[in-house]
């Protein structure tokens, strides 16, 4: 095979969680021009007629919409029954879908917390145990995990999202540990400071979003685009022996 064969997703099913929009959007479309097909799901996407079912559709590959609350345990592990009920076994899980809150640690209420860990941790365990048994038991599969800067660093007023974030870290090195030699790869692509509706707030903050530029050599902040490449490269043979690895994309901020 020649190094660029290995990069073909052509006859893969790839489940893109949080592809409305952002991030998983630019991950779904990107392994769509690789070659996969796409099945979608988000809290708020349409089961047709999605502005990103019609992006895929345009690159000539199939997309399969779905909707699910990842914050609510029963609605994600209904809707992993249901993929197997419509015969769909993906060949690669992207772990995207997440939500984040803003208040100090002395005033995060309960509910908040209990949300964010649910949505981006325990939801995403759910969803790569029960997609995953399959993909061990055929000994083949690419699992990749949305991680976060906030996977190493502690972060500002999200105590709840840097504890989740943390936690996806651990969780892609303890599955990795357990399907590396299965055939599963599991690894993780922790974003920097990305232009999307999760840093609204952020970008619209003059002083931080001026400090957060000062600190990225790259002087600028991260598109959806930017993923295209490693996230590929994750869900492809060309990444075989790569497992239990979290990819920064961040334009260099982790080694200033």
């Amino acid at each position: 095979m020649t190094v660029l064969k290995s990069f073909d997703l052509s006859g893969k099913t790839a489940l893109v969680t949080g592809c409305k929009r952002g991030i998983g959007r630019g991950m779904a479309e990107a392994l769509a021009q690789a070659g996969a097909d796409i099945v979608g799901v988000s809290a708020s996407l349409e089961t047709s007629g999605s502005e990103v079912g019609a992006a895929v559709e345009q690159l000539g590959r199939s997309f399969t919409g779905y909707q699910c609350d990842f914050s609510d345990r029963a609605a994600v592990t209904a809707f992993a029954a249901q993929l197997e009920t419509d015969g769909i076994a993906p060949d690669i899980l992207i772990n995207n879908a997440g939500t984040i809150r803003r208040k100090p640690a002395a005033e995060h209420p309960d509910d908040w917390w209990d949300e964010v860990l649910e949505v981006n941790l325990s939801a995403q365990f759910v969803l790569s145990r029960d997609v995953g048994r399959g993909m061990v038991a055929r000994g083949a599969g690419k699992i990749i995990f949305t991680a976060s800067l906030l996977t190493f660093q502690g972060g500002i007023t999200v105590p709840g999202y840097a504890a989740s974030k943390g936690g996806i870290g651990q969780l892609t090195k303890a599955l990795s540990n357990e399907w590396a030699g299965k055939g599963v790869n599991v690894n993780a692509i922790a974003p920097g400071y990305i232009a999307t509706d999760n840093t609204q707030a952020l970008q619209d903050d003059p002083d931080r979003s001026k400090a957060i530029l000062e600190r990225i050599p790259a002087g600028r902040w991260g598109r959806p685009e930017d993923f295209a490449g490693p996230v590929v490269f994750l869900a492809s043979s060309a990444s075989d022996y790569v497992n239990g690895e979290i990819l920064t994309v961040d334009g260099g901020w982790m080694g200033r």
